[in-house]
């Protein structure tokens, strides 16, 4: 039986609120309430993730991490991580629209104001659930090196990781263990922002369903060429000995553009993640299911089949299509996650086997 729903398309970022970008805060409760008001039952948001270059949701950092920027300065306060007075002097940030870089210089201020709280008297309650948090087997998987990786990040001044010593690049044992120790401080920085996320995450997940409200997640097909993904399992990527892009992702020629879209990042190899169960592919969608009860799938044609392009080029008009994991991919993350609710994104050359797919 079908039944018929209403729902819509907002980011988080987008949220009115004084603190230059939108957060879990207050503001999205308010837009809850609205739009249950209005008989909405769907909340579509963009990739949650931490945004690098560009700030665009779909070339995030990592595949499980989420966004810092989104966390709300007042359910710190609240939360006793921050005083009341941390709040007063707000700068006059635009109205409407997000200057990124001044909220984002901001954020981070008051952030780490809240860590130096936290570490000096932090509550005991939130000082034994971050134990837990990191503790937990849903965070052991990626968020270790997702830590690391933004420590080291900040070390070299925000370079991409293929621009890290190559002892760091090629992820030597010995090496990650003493960058461990000298970083251990950044380290359990970005452990407590992701604590403090998801925390929140939760308590808006709560008050969507009080609402009747589902939250439709989104998963960009590819990750970022400078992503902790890419830097911890470059065995699933097309990579060279360097560690950089055979060949890349996009799409041909067609009506939006004569030369087609050169996207640039690291396409999988399927082979591998095939005979390992695809088992990043279940991790990922096991922690994007933590967060949303639907998921849509972005590009879902490149799983039927993808377009490739030698990296180097200009444009995408020289690629090759190549057979994506099909059905068996799918059948892999119904084995381990059980039923889902997926959501095929329907855009772009829709061939026979892309139906057949999604069927």
């Amino acid at each position: 039986m079908r039944t018929r729903a209403a729902g819509l398309l907002l980011h988080p970022t987008s949220l009115p609120g004084r603190y230059g970008i939108g957060d879990l805060g207050p503001e999205c409760d308010a837009f809850l309430d609205w739009a249950a008001s209005a008989g909405q039952t769907v909340w579509q948001v963009l990739p949650l993730g931490p945004t690098g270059f560009g700030n665009s949701p779909y070339g995030t950092l990592s595949a499980f991490a989420g966004n810092p920027m989104l966390l709300s300065p007042d359910l710190l306060v609240a939360d006793g991580l921050l005083p009341g007075a941390a709040l007063e002097h707000v700068p006059g940030f635009p109205e409407h629209r997000v200057d990124f870089e001044r909220a984002i210089a901001w954020k981070d201020g008051l952030l780490r104001e809240a860590w130096r709280h936290f570490r000096a008297d932090g509550p005991g309650h939130l000082r034994a659930e971050l134990q837990g948090f990191g503790e937990a087997p849903a965070q052991k998987y990626w968020l270790p090196d997702w830590a690391l990786f933004m420590a080291l990040k900040t070390r070299y001044g925000g370079a991409a990781f293929r621009e890290w010593p190559e002892e760091l690049r090629r992820r030597q044992p010995a090496a990650l263990a003493r960058v461990e120790r000298e970083l251990a401080d950044d380290v359990a920085w970005h452990v407590f922002l992701q604590f403090l996320f998801f925390r929140q995450w939760d308590r808006v997940k709560e008050a969507a369903h009080e609402r009747g409200i589902r939250i439709l997640g989104d998963i960009p097909i590819y990750v970022s060429p400078d992503s902790a993904d890419v830097w911890s399992h470059p065995e699933i990527f097309e990579l060279d000995e360097a560690g950089d892009p055979v060949r890349v992702a996009g799409v041909p020629p067609d009506y939006f553009s004569a030369t087609g879209q050169l996207w640039g990042n690291p396409l999988y190899r399927w082979d591998v993640l095939e005979r390992d169960g695809f088992h990043w592919w279940v991790e990922r969608l096991r922690a994007n299911l933590r967060m949303t009860e639907l998921l849509r799938l972005d590009h879902f044609r490149g799983f039927a089949g993808y377009w490739a392009v030698a990296a180097g080029e200009e444009t995408a008009i020289g690629g090759v299509w190549e057979p994506g994991p099909g059905r068996k991919l799918f059948d892999a993350l119904s084995v381990e996650l059980g039923d889902l609710d997926l959501v095929a994104e329907d855009l772009g050359e829709i061939t026979p086997d892309v139906t057949a797919l999604v069927e």
